[in-house]
């Protein structure tokens, strides 16, 4: 499909694998320039090689930053240029009960869930209303509205980048610029993949059983009771960040396999 992104400049915080890598490959297929990002040089590297091994000739570059530290962020801002289209991927978590989780922990998923958004949304959103186009998306979670008690501090980030977005669409009021959050469901990404692979091991049960377990103990809401591609979120990203989805702003797009319920 032509999501008419070709020669759309693309920045992906937290790219180099899971959604925001698949997102990257899409954007770059589909003749967008895109920048990637991982906390790593070598993630960077590996993640450019692949994308470009499968797409030759493709435009895509990237930039290694940890987002824990607000001086690599102001220095990544430094060496962007002008984008067309920000999208605040990036997340952590760690699954730990509420009784173990330590202050700095919260305070630590806080500033690079949601802080590296709003930092950078804060940079390029006056760009963008300057030349009256642009894309902002955050990417939440399920976990903003089901919260499972391992997790309740990366629920917390996901549940506040949904405030953000909606707030930050209200000052596009009249332009061409949208904000929007995408809020995707259980997703096979790598580290999910591994830890199914894991689980499996250690029950002796086969990845099929452990997966239907997940849906049956964890996530009964899902309508689709399976897990969602990457690629799959990413169709949806692609989508809100194109022309195609002019008429579309301060809006939660749910990627979700219905888990989360509800009319809207």
């Amino acid at each position: 499909m032509d999501y008419n992104l070709k020669g759309k400049s693309v920045f992906i915080s937290g790219s180099t694998s899971g959604i925001g890598l698949s997102t990257a490959e899409l954007l770059v297929e589909e003749g967008a320039k895109v920048i990637i990002n991982g906390r790593s040089e070598i993630s960077v590297s590996d993640a450019i090689d692949f994308i470009k091994t499968k797409y030759p000739g493709s435009k895509v570059s990237g930039i290694a930053t940890d987002f824990s530290k607000p001086l690599e962020i102001q220095e990544l801002i430094k060496r962007l240029p002008d984008i067309d289209i920000l999208i605040n991927n990036l997340g952590i978590y760690e699954s730990k009960t509420f009784f173990e989780i330590e202050d700095n922990e919260w305070y630590k998923q806080f500033e690079v869930n949601v802080m590296s958004g709003v930092r950078l949304s804060k940079y390029f959103l006056p760009q963008m209303l300057k030349k009256n186009w642009g894309r902002i998306i955050f990417i939440s979670s399920e976990c903003a509205s089901l919260v499972p008690n391992d997790l309740i501090p990366y629920s917390m980030t996901k549940a506040s980048i949904l405030a953000i977005s909606r707030g930050l669409a209200q000052l596009t009021k009249g332009t061409n610029v949208t904000v929007n959050a995408v809020l995707p469901g259980s997703t096979l990404t790598k580290g999910v993949s591994s830890f199914l692979n894991q689980s499996a091991k250690k029950s002796n049960k086969s990845l099929k059983e452990i997966e239907d377990d997940f849906f049956l103990e964890s996530r009964n809401s899902s309508l689709i009771q399976r897990f969602a591609s990457s690629t799959e979120v990413a169709n949806a990203i692609a989508y809100i960040s194109s022309p195609l989805s002019s008429a579309t702003n301060g809006s939660v797009l749910k990627v979700d396999g219905g888990s989360v319920g509800g009319i809207l």
